[in-house]
């Protein structure tokens, strides 16, 4: 990975917006993802706002086991469900995606049974990024 925050991780892909899309659903779903909700940033700021920006998508994946192990230990866990995964062209021109750090975001909930069923999803995002 070569992005990090404190919440998320990614890298930078060489490949047009709209290719590492579509790579990007497909490699969710070979990890059992589904994309149940997806904003089009950049659609949305010109229709709302009037205003230009860059390609930017907000994917909001879903591992359906994974989801419902997790929100039968912890029902209030919905809040921070789906997992978003973004792609958007960068300033420089090139894309970059970034996944919400399931880890980072699900331990402050203090369970740990919710931590284990965190890293699951971390390490099917990372083989989503690896495959890039």
């Amino acid at each position: 990975m070569d992005l990090k925050t404190p919440y998320a991780f990614g890298k930078t892909v060489d490949m047009p917006y709209a290719e590492a899309e579509r790579k990007v659903r497909e490699e969710l779903a070979k990890e059992g993802f589904g994309v149940l909700t997806e904003i089009d940033v950049r659609k949305k700021f010109a229709e709302k706002l009037q205003k230009e920006f860059r390609d930017y998508i907000i994917l909001g994946a879903c591992n359906p086991p994974l989801a419902y192990e997790a929100l039968g230990r912890e029902a209030d866990l919905g809040t921070l469900l789906p997992c978003n995964v973004v792609v958007y062209t960068r300033d420089d021109g090139k894309t970059a995606v970034m996944v919400m750090d399931p880890v980072a975001v699900l331990s402050m909930i203090g369970n740990p049974q919710i931590t284990e069923v965190a890293k699951q999803v971390a390490e099917k995002m990372q083989r989503v990024l690896a495959a890039l």
